[in-house]
């Protein structure tokens, strides 16, 4: 979908400096003065440094929100792979949990990033129909599970609760970075904003197109700057999609977190 998106970009621009191009062509020499390039040039300066700024500013937020998800999605693993430690420590009793929480983050990773290969556990729940972003029931209801079997487990000496004391922290620590990892995927999409930008910008290329001279060097430069423009454009929405792209999240820390937890 972000390459379509890309194409896009490249097609609409293309189009509005050669529509420029053949535009200035067809004009007569009379509008081609002087004075009516130059208040050509000053919108088109206008139109270049609200574009410019503008841009800069929205790859710098995308960029922002893409690192912020990147770290809850990190801070997410650690919180589980801590959670898995504690019920370890905890009591062998904890074992059917601790592989309830083995089969949460398998299921997890595997909903998340559908294109690679699934982790293997035993009883690996079916994925298929599980959101690639957002909440979803089966896997809320795992992790409500996980934290009844904490809440209804009884030590019977001062280190047990102590310990159990830990796991409900370390668990409430996992419920606040799923809805962090879940909020993240639930960024306004900015679509109107992104609409008046590419017109912004197809003017700006029309008006280029309408002032470059016929020759091949000129042209090559015009060309140039679509495709740099265009790249542009193309980073700023595929950040928008943390999950998924050619810049998406990696699956590292969940598979990191995984494989600490089957270690013996």
């Amino acid at each position: 979908m972000e390459e379509i998106y890309g194409l896009s970009f490249l097609v609409l621009f293309s189009l509005s400096a050669v529509g420029g191009v053949i535009l200035r062509r067809r004009l007569h020499e009379e509008h081609l003065s002087k004075e009516n390039m130059e208040a050509v040039r000053l919108v088109t300066g206008l139109l270049v440094s609200f574009a410019a700024l503008i841009l800069s500013l929205q790859l710098s937020t995308s960029r922002a929100d893409f690192d912020a998800a990147s770290k809850d999605r990190s801070t997410y693993a650690a919180h589980l792979a801590s959670l898995d430690q504690c019920l370890r420590d905890l009591s062998p009793r904890m074992e059917p949990t601790r592989q309830l929480l083995r089969r949460y983050t398998a299921a997890v990773i595997a909903s998340t990033w559908p294109d690679e290969p699934a982790p293997e556990v035993k009883i690996m729940l079916d994925t298929k129909d599980m959101p690639l972003m957002g909440e979803d029931k089966v896997l809320a209801g795992m992790m409500n599970q996980i934290g009844l079997a904490i809440d209804s487990f009884q030590p019977t000496d001062g280190i047990g609760k102590n310990i159990a004391a830990r796991c409900q922290l370390d668990y409430r620590a996992a419920l606040t970075g799923r809805w962090a990892v879940i909020e993240d995927t639930h960024a306004p999409s900015g679509v109107s904003f992104t609409l008046i930008i590419s017109f912004w910008l197809a003017l700006v290329f029309l008006s280029f197109g309408l002032q470059i001279s016929q020759r091949l060097l000129s042209k090559i430069v015009l060309a140039i700057g679509v495709v740099c423009v265009s790249s542009v454009m193309f980073v700023i929405i595929d950040l928008k999609i943390p999950y998924g792209g050619f810049f998406g999240i990696s699956s590292i820390s969940m598979r990191d977190a995984l494989t600490d937890m089957n270690r013996d």
